[in-house]
């Protein structure tokens, strides 16, 4: 078994989680319903056992073909989760965070992956950013709305746990501080440039066992590219700082002769509360890339010299880095 392919407790749940997921965000652009199960197949051949979704991606076609992909393979052996709240509309997203609609989602979801229960829900994007004036009012609505519904589902079984989705490590922790949320889905604030959720975010899941998942490790590209021309960071071109910021960062891993993006896909790793880190794949072969960047070896010396350097917290958790197993 690999690095990528080992499972980690997602918190108290119970499930298990291989420590590279599959998002099906990115996942869907792949050569259509068959390039998505050849992924699939040459993840599960792999040993990847976490695969994640939403009803937002593509319309709900994520789900049906991730869903299709994954039916006939044993049920406990993989841990999926979707999304609720967010959704395509035909002029734009729409959000929904009531209680008809969470329900009504749950069904949709269920019928579009064709399996019998979903293993973690998230209430997905409900920030400021997105939500703009509205927020408090979509906030209490998923309080009063979607999470007594998901809570129910979970005692039914028909879920297995419920969690938040967004990239704001504040908003989390104030869900989790007003419901009983088993785990959460972070986009950000936990990567090699983004290190917000250190403050109070992460230390507050690992001391009440809530399991978090790490997606978008790559800053949506520039993590991965590294600053070359045209790198893209939360999903727009990365502006001046950020290009030198990384250009800071891949020295220091080209002088421990790691590439930046395997230190990418490892950082978000080094906090005992986070279970997984999720990456989008869309070919076979970037699939094949990051698990070999997530088997490559990590010194301790890399992530203290970027301490050193300012470039990541001083207080780094570096004594808890996978890369000493």
């Amino acid at each position: 078994m690999s690095f990528a392919t080992r499972r980690n407790p997602v918190g108290r749940t119970g499930l298990t989680v291989s420590r590279l997921g599959m998002g099906g965000g990115s996942l869907i652009s792949a050569a259509g319903p068959q390039g998505v199960r050849d992924i699939l197949d040459a993840a599960w051949g792999a040993g990847l056992r976490y695969f994640d979704t939403a009803a937002l991606y593509a319309a709900g076609e994520s789900e049906r073909r991730l869903g299709a992909a994954l039916r006939g393979r044993p049920r406990g052996d993989f841990v999926l989760s979707t999304k609720i709240g967010r959704y395509a509309g035909a002029e734009g997203d729409v959000f929904d965070y009531g209680a008809a609609a969470t329900e009504a989602a749950i069904e949709a979801s269920l019928d579009r992956l064709g399996l019998e229960r979903i293993d973690i829900v998230f209430i997905h994007d409900v920030i400021p950013a997105l939500l703009g004036e509205t927020f408090e009012h979509r906030f209490a609505e998923a309080m009063t709305g979607a999470w007594p519904v998901l809570r129910r589902l979970r005692q039914e079984g028909r879920i297995g746990a419920v969690g938040v989705a967004l990239r704001e490590p504040a908003v989390a922790l104030r869900f989790l501080r007003e419901a009983d949320l088993d785990c959460c889905m972070l986009a950000g604030g936990w990567t090699l440039l983004q290190h917000e959720a250190l403050s109070a975010l992460l230390p507050h899941c690992a001391a009440q066992g809530v399991g978090v998942m790490v997606a978008a490790p790559f800053d949506t590209g520039i993590l991965a590219t590294g600053p070359v021309a045209g790198a893209r960071y939360g999903y727009k071109p990365a502006p001046p700082q950020i290009l030198h910021r990384a250009a800071q960062l891949q020295a220091i891993c080209e002088r421990h002769g790691l590439p930046l993006a395997a230190a990418a896909l490892h950082f978000p790793l080094l906090h005992p509360a986070v279970a997984s880190v999720v990456a989008g794949h869309q070919t076979v072969a970037e699939l094949q890339a990051n698990l070999g960047l997530l088997d490559q070896p990590v010194p301790q010396a890399l992530w203290r010299d970027m301490a050193a350097a300012g470039l990541l917290p001083p207080d780094l958790p570096i004594g808890l880095s996978p890369a000493k197993e």
